[in-house]
């Protein structure tokens, strides 16, 4: 799985980018904020479909504002401070839990940036993100070679009857993981992510003397 040239470089900037934005406005709307808590320091996978995409992204950071400056004030410097950075905004109103909020939604260069402001209350919050970002090419999966075959079977053992030798789980082949249409990946339903067959338990073969019943009918040139 090669890296996509360039593609980390570009990420790494709008993450800065988004960073110093985001520092901007918390040390103007929300002063003596404690900055150490704007966790913005490795992007995250947040799409599973192949190529994975990568996001640098703030969450709920929360300030608080000085108490002579309105829900509205506070609103309108983001807008100014967004505008004069060269961000496109928008102004909304949102209701959570009865709690009325001013939305201001900035976007830039393809990243955005949320500021909300109650009214009747002193806390500001701030997220943003950057766009998703595909860093690596897609590469496709190669099966693991077996862990025995007929030839490298210890004396009194048998192939395992669920991975035909493989060791590994033969439904993801070793990665813990399945494809999902719907979110890019899903664990595996088979070994649930601990990568090995469930049956042989990475061991490939099975000893004939502990073989039940059930397990001797998989392998008819033994008899029951």
């Amino acid at each position: 799985m090669g890296p996509i040239p360039g593609a980390r470089e570009e990420l790494d900037r709008l993450g800065r980018a988004l960073r110093a934005q985001l520092v901007e406005l918390i040390d103007d709307l929300a002063p003596g904020s404690d900055l150490r808590l704007l966790f913005l320091d490795e992007p995250r996978i947040v799409d599973w479909h192949e190529p994975l995409r990568h996001q640098y992204s703030a969450g709920c950071f929360v300030g608080k504002r000085r108490a002579n400056v309105s829900g509205a004030a506070i609103a309108s410097r983001a807008v100014a401070l967004l505008d004069s950075a060269g961000w496109e905004c928008a102004t909304s109103q949102e209701d959570a839990d009865g709690t009325p909020r001013i939305v201001v939604t900035g976007r830039h260069d393809g990243c955005s940036i949320e500021v909300r402001a109650i009214e009747h209350g002193p806390n500001v919050s701030f997220s943003g993100q950057t766009p998703a970002m595909a860093l690596y090419e897609p590469e496709e999966f190669r099966w693991p070679e077996p862990v025995r075959t007929a030839d490298t079977l210890t004396a009194g053992f048998v192939l395992c009857y669920e991975c035909d030798g493989l060791g590994w789980c033969p439904g993801c082949g070793g990665r813990g993981w399945v494809h999902d249409e719907t979110h890019g990946r899903k664990n595996c339903p088979e070994c649930r992510r601990s990568r090995a067959c469930v049956i042989c338990r990475g061991a490939a073969q099975l000893p004939i003397s502990d073989l039940s019943t059930y397990q001797r009918g998989h392998y008819p040139e033994l008899g029951l």
